[in-house]
């Protein structure tokens, strides 16, 4: 079978201002990386209404659409902005996960990459910030669920910053398991393990300031792996990011690029154990351009022999 890499160029067109570190360079760089590779390429639609409304009010998303300027650029947070690109963007990276998801689940793919911006994985109920408009990955999850009735879906976000957007938004659901591995303290300031949610599917994995390889993989092999196996998903989605990576300048973890490939093996080999092969990554962050495009290289290139094989 095969890969499907879900993009579009209005996702160029998301323009933040000069010297932000979630620039259009960051997009350019990926797509770059990726166009020797064998992958189904799609594109990524506009999300429908009712998924969107699935994670989000819809005084929110008028408020969103109300907020996107003609011209210029609008703030909507300390560090999230809109530029006139950006509100397509968000509807496209929102619609591109939702098509990953059906891409896989009709098996048309094995696994997919969304490679898209704005990213979504700190975007709340009511609340876009720290980059994100739309809680991308929960759409899609909620998606899987609601419209192809799926009993369990997990969601596994190694991104340096905790999830606090996707976890607002699945706490509620039972049959949605989030887990987020993350560096903390840093910014957003949630995520500690404390934090189960109301029916206990909430795993917050905090690393401290420096933790490396050997950190990161302990955690994985001990906590992150078994509760998978043990809840036993329809399909597996990954909030992508890649600035847990020693090089990126937002953030101290010190992970190394072979790092991405290794999480993502296991990741598979979960999802072959336990749903078919059904995994969907979307990209989140990392913000050193090299590490980077090398970070999303391996990562894909797993997948794409993990379909092949």
């Amino acid at each position: 079978m095969t890969t499907a890499l879900i993009t579009h160029d209005d996702c160029l067109d998301h323009l933040t201002p000069r010297g932000h570190p979630e620039q259009v360079a960051r997009l350019v760089r990926i797509l770059e990386v990726l166009e020797s590779r064998e992958l189904k390429r799609v594109k990524a639609p506009m999300v429908a209404e009712d998924d969107l409304l699935r994670a989000h009010p819809a005084t929110y998303v008028a408020r969103i659409r109300a907020a996107a300027p003609v011209e210029g650029r609008a703030q909507l947070d300390a560090d999230t902005w809109m530029s006139p690109g950006s509100l397509d963007a968000a509807h496209r990276a929102a619609g591109g996960a939702v098509r990953a998801v059906d891409l896989v689940l009709a098996g048309e793919a094995d696994n997919a990459f969304v490679a898209a911006r704005p990213p979504g994985h700190h975007a709340e109920r009511e609340t876009p910030m720290g980059f994100c408009i739309f809680g991308n990955v929960a759409v899609a999850a909620k998606h899987a669920l609601e419209h192809h009735g799926l009993s369990r879906v997990a969601v596994v976000d190694f991104d340096v910053h905790h999830g606090n957007g996707t976890q607002d938004l699945l706490e509620d659901e039972p049959r949605a398991l989030f887990i987020s591995s993350h560096q903390f303290p840093l910014w957003p300031g949630t995520g500690t393990a404390d934090e189960t949610g109301p029916h206990g599917t909430i795993l917050n994995l905090p690393l401290a300031p420096g933790a490396g390889s050997a950190d990161f993989r302990r955690a994985y092999e001990e906590k992150v792996f078994p509760r998978i196996a043990d809840f036993c998903p329809d399909l597996i989605l990954v909030s992508a990011g890649f600035d847990a990576h020693r090089a990126d300048p937002l953030a101290e973890l010190r992970l190394e690029t072979g790092d991405f490939a290794w999480v993502t093996e296991r990741l598979c080999d979960l999802a072959e154990a336990h749903c078919g092969g059904r995994l969907v990554s979307c990209l989140e962050g990392g913000y050193d351009l090299d590490a980077l495009a090398a970070s999303v290289a391996v990562h894909v290139d797993v997948l794409i022999a993990r379909a092949a094989g």
